[in-house]
């Protein structure tokens, strides 16, 4: 089927066909895999960070094109630049050739994680404030990634799930200034530190009956968001557990919302 598709009718035709349905299969995901570049992001200290870089369909230079952020969780940690593709209904973010983006999935390597939060039940507990070694190398490839590429610097985004939602709060609250949007998954943030990020739109998915990471985490930090004022959307799947995230990224409207969403000259965004 791969090849099939590849010899007759080509990339371009892949997308525009893939777009035109909420549902991919999981095989034609697959399929887009070998179009995500493999790349180690090194710094000046010789520290490696292994991520994946998927860019426009016919990219121009001369253009500025939007950029994601993709926060793989837990499970795809390690150093092999494969496992955080395994769960890539995310690509569904950039299978619309009317919204051509660059998208870059960094790998957290193991033992190690995106935020110095992994999980709690009591949002009300302090939450720890360390900045991770993969998470200080995430923020220097992005800073990177807008330095080498045609990257608009008031649609830049991120997402991500369980560890990666985590992760997602954190990037945020890290660099408040730098992204139109966000899409944390299964996550949790920092409750007491809402205001600071109250300005960004997000819009949060958990899963009803979540055993992993307590549905009372993004419960709690989408009512902190809304009393600071916050541009917040909340969608909670009754009865699903972990994996929320399959059904956030084939959300039919989710992709319109992001690239809808721009930030303004004041550092804060604009959108709904």
């Amino acid at each position: 089927m791969k090849r099939w598709i590849g010899c007759v009718v080509g990339t371009s035709a892949i997308l525009a066909w893939l777009a035109a349905f909420q549902t991919v299969s999981a095989q034609m995901y697959k399929d887009l895999h070998s179009k995500l570049e493999k790349r180690v992001y090194k710094n000046a200290e010789g520290e490696t960070l292994p991520y994946r870089l998927w860019k426009p369909e016919n990219y121009d230079p001369n253009k500025k094109y939007p950029l994601i952020i993709f926060l793989h969780g837990a499970g795809e940690r390690g150093d092999d630049n494969e496992a955080q593709l395994k769960n890539d209904e995310f690509l569904t973010l950039v299978l619309d050739p009317q919204h051509p983006a660059f998208l870059i999935a960094p790998q957290c390597p193991r033992n190690s994680w995106w935020a110095g939060l992994r999980r709690q039940a009591d949002s009300s507990q302090p939450w720890p404030n360390e900045l991770t070694r993969p998470m200080k190398l995430v923020i220097e490839l992005f800073d990177q990634i807008r330095k080498e590429l045609s990257v608009d610097p008031d649609r830049c985004y991120v997402t991500g799930l369980s560890m990666g939602g985590f992760g997602t709060f954190d990037l945020l609250l890290r660099r408040p200034h730098d992204f139109a949007a966000a899409v944390p998954i299964c996550g949790g943030g920092d409750t007491s530190r809402a205001k600071e990020i109250a300005h960004i739109p997000m819009w949060i998915f958990h899963g009803g009956a979540d055993p992993v990471v307590p549905v009372s985490l993004s419960r709690a930090m989408v009512e902190a968001l809304k009393k600071a004022g916050g541009k917040v959307r909340y969608t909670e799947y009754p009865g699903v557990g972990h994996n929320s995230w399959s059904r956030a990224y084939q959300e039919p409207e989710l992709r319109e919302w992001l690239f809808q969403q721009v930030r303004s000259g004041s550092g804060e965004s604009s959108g709904s």
